[in-house]
């Protein structure tokens, strides 16, 4: 705000004073100018000395000389304009400085500030403040737990803003729990154990205040050069007055030494690139944060909601035998729809993308914790957990054996029932983004090659997900402190990045030097802490904006070495005495625009920014028709396991069936995809045949059913051999896995063409 206004001030003497010599001539003119310069030069004076005890040369000290030098030869107007030059390059610097600062509204909007406390047989609500140990505490649905405490009842708890792990997790009566948790069930009862100011999330903000003072402030990037350029400049100056003596001389080489390329072309560049960022969907808050990021040499993630969508996806699904692969999702999607249970909604949403008819269910009635109950076409439907579905039955062998493997692989299990028996099982998971493996490729080729997961997850999730997106450094199972001390510790190693998206990544965000917020869809804590934050829920933009950095960063520096060699070339020359002050002045101006056009480049797309995009209705169509894809895939894994139980006229059935599927609907639209998109896909990408590695897996996909189709044709009526049924579930498992991997490839590979700029007219 200082420096808006002393530029306003600074251009208002300036014209001022042109007005006041053509009307009452130069002794106006001059107080006029010395009214504009003073204000500057004394703000300027304070922040220069304060530069000095810091031991820092800044690039105001030369200009303020300058001033001080033209101010004491009456050299009003050379001074005006030297005051004018330095106040409007400090005003662009604030002005791509003000988002930087750095508040916790949001955090502590997010603390619990009342809680519902039994007071002699009444519940009372009361500030949390005052909240003591072994107070009985009441946590309606949707409240956060005020203090922490211990259970008196079992509860349903949304812990992912503590721990990032995305499943709502079952607690017992008696476990201890802690605030900043969110009630995800009915109204449970608890006993208070601490006060507000000794709870969990009290000590986060502390947390989060601790890092953000400890982190020093970046010096500017004009200033590295400052030092150099005084030296030079005052060199110039000295020389020139032992070889004549004239003092106007001095004031000339100070004038055109005056550090206008650095305070103006560096603020425009990191202003232009902020811009560029912003068009990209990155808010960077300020130039430190930009050149931060530009620097930044290690990686740092959290698991949930940042590399995976944080929420819960129906990854497989497995009917009792003689039940259709679809029923199990039929049933529990449309008893789901009288549920606002987030399983609920992730299975009626999974239902409806694979276009299977769902019924309006009746008397839906949902147990905390347990599970789902109602009649869905006259059948009694339970969803939820195998002791309420089964009860005390034994599972059924091949419903062990399903549940085994969805627990090995991470997964949350989801039993179905009807009418008393067990339907069938449903696998739900946190599935990867899209963006995510093209992100970190991308990452890594922008020299972030040391890239860490750091997740409040169990460790055989993390594991897992590190090792299929090629992280080498997992760290599971980690609280907000430890996360907190692995980011001081890669600190001593180079310039850090944390990405992150909840609640307990914020002291980590805030002690990284470089804190970078999922901001369509993460905490507003994360974001306010944060010195990037992602307006668009995709991680790869990520890699534009480290992208973007550096090359603001490459074109701040251009500009000014481009700005001082030509202000060196014009000292020599005033040294020399052919270049007075006034027409050095000038001459300065048109350094500085220069300098300026050149830092403006920052803000203009580079050439290998790719323009291309794919209609988004074409995508849509894509992605609506990869999920039709999905039930065939399932089957085509059913028919595999089963094919060996199933008796010949079953088999040669089964096999007829799935053979329809492929040839009438997997085989066309894979067919269209290698005809008629990939060629378009092609022309967007460029090069000799980028599609090429995705074709060939079409032409793998051709073989496979071929092979399948030409079998089951030659199959005897009794059904197939022993040997052949080997060699069918051998085709079928390859087969289910090219079709998975393909379509994985094909939607990572649309989601970011959808997403790409539109081409510029």
């Amino acid at each position: 705000m200082l420096n808006s206004a002393g530029t306003v001030i600074s251009a208002v003497t300036l014209a001022g004073g042109f007005a006041a010599r053509a009307w009452f001539g130069d002794a106006v003119a001059d107080g006029i100018w010395l009214l504009g310069v003073l204000p500057n030069v004394i703000a300027h004076t304070v922040t220069s000395v304060k530069s000095v005890f810091r031991k820092q040369a800044g690039v105001d000290l030369l200009a303020l000389a300058s001033v001080v030098v033209a101010l004491s030869l009456g050299e009003f107007l050379v001074a005006a304009v030297i005051s004018l030059m330095l106040a409007s390059g400090r005003a662009l610097e604030d002005y791509a400085q003000f988002r930087a600062q750095r508040e916790m509204t949001a955090l502590l909007r997010h603390a619990p500030r009342q809680a519902i406390r039994q007071e002699q047989g009444n519940w009372v609500s009361v500030g949390v403040s005052e909240v003591r140990p072994g107070d009985r505490l009441m946590v309606r649905h949707g409240d956060v737990l005020p203090v922490d405490g211990v259970l008196a009842c079992a509860g349903d708890l949304d812990e992912s803003a503590l721990t990032g792990e995305a499943t709502i997790q079952r607690r017992a009566a008696g476990e201890a729990v802690c605030s900043g948790v969110l009630n995800a069930g009915s109204v449970l009862e608890m006993v208070a154990h601490a006060t507000e100011s000794d709870s969990t999330f009290s000590g986060i903000l502390r947390m989060v205040a601790a890092a953000q003072a400890e982190r020093s402030p970046l010096t500017r990037l004009a200033d590295r050069y400052a030092l150099f350029f005084i030296v030079v400049a005052l060199a110039v100056a000295g020389a020139s007055w032992l070889w004549s003596g004239d003092a106007l001389r001095v004031l000339a080489v100070l004038v055109v030494a005056t550090p206008c390329p650095l305070i103006l072309g560096v603020p425009v560049a990191v202003v232009s690139g902020l811009s560029r960022c912003a068009s990209h969907g990155v808010l960077v808050k300020g130039g430190g944060a930009m050149e931060r990021l530009a620097r930044a040499s290690i990686l740092f993630f959290d698991k949930t909601g940042t590399l995976t969508r944080g929420t819960a996806r129906l990854v497989e699904m497995a009917s009792a035998p003689g039940e259709p692969v679809e029923t199990p999702l039929r049933l529990a999607a449309s008893l789901g729809q009288g549920s606002s249970h987030v399983i609920s909604d992730a299975l009626t949403m999974a239902a409806r993308q694979r276009g299977v008819p769902l019924a309006s269910p009746k008397g839906v009635k949902e147990q905390a914790g347990a599970g789902v109950e109602g009649i869905v076409d006259g059948c009694v439907v339970r969803m939820g957990s195998s002791d309420y579905v089964v009860g005390d039955a034994t599972l059924p062998t091949w419903a062990g054996a399903i549940e085994q493997r969805i627990r090995i692989g991470g997964m949350s299990a989801v039993f179905v029932g009807g009418d008393g028996r067990l339907v069938g099982i449903l696998a739900l998971a946190d599935a990867v983004r899209e963006d995510t493996p093209r992100a970190l490729r991308l990452l890594r080729r922008e020299g972030l090659v040391r890239q860490a997961m750091l997740t409040g997850d169990r460790r055989d999730l993390a594991e897992a997900l590190g090792t299929m997106l090629g992280i080498e450094e997992v760290y599971a199972a980690q609280s907000p402190a430890q996360k907190l001390a692995r980011i001081r510790a890669a600190r001593h190693d180079g310039v850090v990045i944390m990405a992150g998206d909840g609640v307990n990544d914020a002291p980590a965000l805030a002690a990284a030097d470089v804190g970078i917020a999922m901001g369509a869809r993460g905490a507003a804590s994360a974001s306010e802490v944060a010195d990037v934050v992602l307006m668009v829920d995709r991680l790869d933009r990520l890699a534009d904006g480290v992208r973007i950095a550096r090359r603001t960063l490459r074109i701040a520096r251009q500009s000014a070495v481009l700005g001082m060699t030509l202000s060196l070339g014009a000292m020599l020359a005033a040294g020399a005495g052919a270049l007075p002050p006034l027409a050095g002045a000038i001459l300065q101006e048109a350094i500085d625009v220069v300098a300026i056009l050149t830092a403006l480049r920052a803000a203009l797309p580079a050439r290998q920014e790719r323009k291309a995009t794919l209609a988004p209705d074409v995508v849509g169509r894509l992605k609506a028709e990869h999920a039709l894809l999905e039930p065939i895939m399932e089957r085509i894994r059913v028919v595999a396991d089963t094919l060996p139980t199933l008796n010949c006229e079953a088999a040669h059935s089964e096999l007829l069936a799935l053979n329809r599927s492929l040839s009438e609907v997997l085989v066309p639209h894979e067919r269209r995809d290698d005809l008629h998109l990939y060629p378009e896909v092609a022309q967007l990408l460029g090069g000799e045949d980028p599609m090429a590695p995705l074709s060939g897996m079409h032409r793998e996909i051709f073989r496979l059913t071929s092979g399948l189709e030409k079998a089951i044709a030659a199959m005897p009526q009794d059904g197939p051999s022993n040997e052949a049924v080997r060699q069918i579930q051998r085709s079928l498992y390859a087969l289910e896995a090219v079709v998975r991997l393909h379509c994985a490839q094909e939607d990572e590979l649309y989601h970011v063409l959808e997403k790409m700029e539109p081409k510029r007219a």
